[in-house]
């Protein structure tokens, strides 16, 4: 699906101002002011006709903007003859419209890299035989093949042996998990073993990841939109407009002074500032590998008052990293690490992976080991420079060795452990853990200094492993064992307290992303269907990304206001001259636009904004 695409419109419109303001201008200087009056009246009445359906339509919505000022100037000017102001009102109004629309064009969702994700097609076995067949020909008690590097089609159950699935996608744990006969498979999990054979429990339609993909969906078509920041003043800036307008008009006698004040009163300071600085902040926030889909959301990102963190790839790095090695038997750390790393070379399995780079980072040497057997979900069995050794789970290996192998008295709730054995002997058992990121209290604090007052985790791990992990970080709650429909209730339950960020990395998350008044995807890794959701997207695999984009909002939105406050206060200046007769329409028209560089160069400043804690700018 897509929305909020730049609409045609507003470049049409303004081509329609500029080519009248200017055509007529030619005529007017060739000596031909009638028919220059005329081409000025044709720039304007597209832009005014425009104008005019959408006055409509706000009304309808019980809203009132400050585009009736501008379409009362514009046919006040036309009814008085007063074309040239007319044209000159038509051009800045459709300029700040069509600025406005560029803006909220930023804001648009493609859910196309989520359902791409998904299988189109299963493998289905029918007695001896396999056949290809559509994601949608698929019924419960089929017996489907799910081949290694395969995603999960549809939810089933694991019909024999053993399965080693990724689910980091839809449950947010990072570590892989093994499965046995009978076990539940949910769909979106990716096979990361041997292939193996589900019987499936539901079709595709009422399967775990579609399910996800409705919820994201939902959320986002009940996420109302956000009001114009201009149209905040726009009842008592009319009211005034039109006090100050008839008042003119009813001590003097002369529309035209009427005319001056409507014209002078165009509120393009405000149509235009505002999303000269919200754009500004946009492009500022992506120089620092922040990617802020609008306008709208960078508003509310500047006045969010509440936070939630997910736990895996948000809170913590998403890896897992060794928190220490128990070495036994006269066998060193760093030796143990290097023989199993050494052997782990030939496995996929992601544990394996972070002990490979783990010693490659601190300087091992990892000859290539030989006659590798691997047991998926299990261990590994081969041999490393003439030594037999033996990597794998506490069982794996006990089983291997003949002898019991224990945990560590200082693995913590939910930490990984990988047994060593070389030669039959126990060489040491390696304890890894998703690690949180570096520097997170002191990032959490900075959040509140820039007004953040309540921060949560949210996780589908066990609350004990949440705990473990949050430990002295300085939340104000940790809920744990959600489903992603826990988390986004949990969105609507914290919006009760002021507009909420959520930060998020997994599909399981896309549903809150969607749901909070923010939604922050970390998307250097985290999963398309998060960043697809999000309105905000981390490019760098960094949590400090959230507060330089915080930082960069608030700048722009004070900007923003800052243009705000100083257009309205010279618009009621030139307001009252124009109604004591110091201003002509056309003199008031010049003194609008000189108004407008003003402000829009005010504006432009966000592009300057530099957040405090923020990496390098990306260069180019």
């Amino acid at each position: 699906m897509t929305r909020n695409t730049l609409s045609p419109l507003p470049l049409a419109l303004l081509g329609f101002a500029l080519a009248g303001l200017t055509g007529g201008g030619v005529l007017w200087l060739s000596g031909q002011p009638g028919q220059a009056g005329l081409v000025w009246t044709a720039g304007v009445l597209p832009v005014l006709l425009a104008l005019g359906v959408e006055i409509l339509r706000s009304l309808r919505r019980g809203e009132v903007g400050l585009d009736i000022v501008a379409a009362l100037s514009m046919t006040a000017a036309l009814i008085f003859g007063e074309t040239l102001a007319a044209a000159v009102v038509a051009l800045m109004y459709s300029g700040g419209t069509f600025l406005e629309s560029f803006a909220q064009s930023r804001a648009q969702r493609a859910m196309t890299q989520l359902l791409s994700r998904v299988p189109r097609r299963a493998t289905r076995r029918q007695g001896t035989l396999l056949e290809e067949i559509a994601l949608a020909e698929v019924r419960p008690d089929d017996l489907l093949l799910i081949r290694q590097g395969d995603v999960a089609p549809v939810d089933g159950t694991l019909a024999a042996g053993v399965a080693v699935l990724d689910q980091s996608a839809l449950t947010g744990e990072s570590l892989p998990v093994r499965l046995a006969r009978g076990q539940a498979v949910m769909s979106g999990a990716t096979n990361l073993g041997e292939a193996f054979e589900m019987v499936a429990t539901r079709t595709a339609e009422d399967s775990t990841y579609a399910g996800i993909v409705r919820l994201v969906e939902q959320a986002q078509a009940s996420k109302a939109p956000m009001v114009r920041l201009a149209d905040r003043w726009s009842l008592v800036f009319l009211a005034v407009t039109l006090a100050l307008a008839g008042g003119a008009w009813a001590l003097t006698g002369d529309p035209i002074r009427a005319v001056a004040v409507l014209v002078v009163a165009t509120p393009c300071p405000l149509i235009l500032a505002v999303p000269v600085a919200l754009v500004g902040g946009l492009s500022r926030a992506a120089r620092f590998g922040v990617l802020i889909k609008g306008a709208q959301p960078l508003e509310a990102m500047a006045g969010a008052k509440r936070l939630i963190l997910d736990k895996t790839g948000t809170l913590t790095d998403g890896r897992p990293q060794i928190l220490s090695v128990a070495a036994q038997d006269g066998f060193g750390p760093e030796e143990v690490l290097a023989l199993a790393a050494a052997l782990d070379q030939a496995s996929r399995h992601p544990v394996a992976q972070a002990l490979v780079a783990a010693a490659t980072a601190g300087g091992l040497a990892l000859p290539i080991p030989e006659a590798v057997a691997e047991v998926p979900g299990e261990g590994v069995r081969g041999s490393v420079a003439g030594r037999p050794v033996v990597v794998g789970g506490l069982g794996f290996v006990a089983v291997q060795t003949g002898s019991a192998v224990a945990a560590p008295a200082a693995a913590p709730p939910g930490a990984a452990l990988v047994a060593v054995a070389v030669a039959g002997r126990l060489a040491g058992v390696i304890v890894l853990a998703d690690g949180l990121r570096a520097g997170v209290p002191d990032l959490l604090a900075a959040l509140r200094a820039r007004g953040i007052g309540r921060i949560t985790l949210a996780t589908g791990d066990r609350r004990t492993v949440a705990e473990t992990v949050a430990q002295g970080v300085g939340l104000d709650a940790i809920c744990a064992d959600l489903s992603p429909q826990d988390k986004a209730r949990l969105v609507q339950e914290e919006r009760s307290g002021g507009p909420v960020i959520m930060v998020g990395d997994g599909v399981n998350d896309a549903p809150a992303l969607a749901a909070a008044d923010v939604g922050v995807a970390m998307g250097a890794r985290g999963a398309a269907a998060s960043a697809e959701a999000a309105d905000v997207v981390l490019l760098v695999d960094r949590l400090d990304g959230l507060l330089s984009g915080i930082e960069i909002a608030q700048g722009a939105r004070r900007i923003a206001l800052q243009s705000v406050m100083a257009g309205i206060g010279l618009s009621v200046l030139g307001m009252i001259a124009a109604a004591f007769g110091y201003l002509t329409p056309v003199q008031g028209a010049v003194l609008q636009e000189g108004i407008d560089v003003a402000v829009i160069l005010n504006a432009l400043r966000a592009l300057r904004i530099s957040p405090s804690r923020a990496p390098e700018p990306k260069r180019g």
